[in-house]
């Protein structure tokens, strides 16, 4: 989640920028919502609804976890081929500026690019993107 750049030109294309802005809103939120609902629960209902305001409250906090799993699980898929070319002219473009970039191997995976366009969007000028 860190490592992903956190432009929202990407979100066109990735929809890692959408999941890690709602993830991270979900770990801001959630608790808090998780509280109010299950005292609310046990408030208006009493205490024979415990077992259903844990469960209540334990899907409000496994929101923002489910977030991190798929992040976690979408870090490690490989690239499809027409990503893994463009990663590669994009990797070509920022080994032509003199920054020590190597190529995506056969074996990418979007952490591989993830990391790539970190480095691009310090690099290359906002005229490249807008190219896009």
């Amino acid at each position: 989640m860190r490592t992903w750049p956190k432009v929202k030109q990407l979100s066109f294309y990735f929809p890692e920028y959408r999941v890690i802005r709602a993830t991270q809103l979900a770990i801001s939120v959630m608790p808090a919502l998780a509280v109010m609902a299950a005292s609310g629960q046990l408030y208006l209902y009493g205490w024979e609804f415990l077992p259903q305001a844990l469960t209540l409250a334990l899907f409000f906090i496994s929101l923002p976890v489910q977030g991190l799993l798929w992040l976690g699980w979408r870090a490690r898929h490989p690239l499809p081929l027409s990503l893994l070319d463009w990663g590669n002219q994009l990797s070509a473009k920022l080994s032509s500026m003199g920054v020590s970039c190597p190529p995506l191997g056969a074996k990418a995976c979007y952490f591989d690019m993830a990391v790539l366009l970190k480095t691009a969007f310090e690099r290359l000028d906002a005229n490249y993107w807008e190219q896009l």
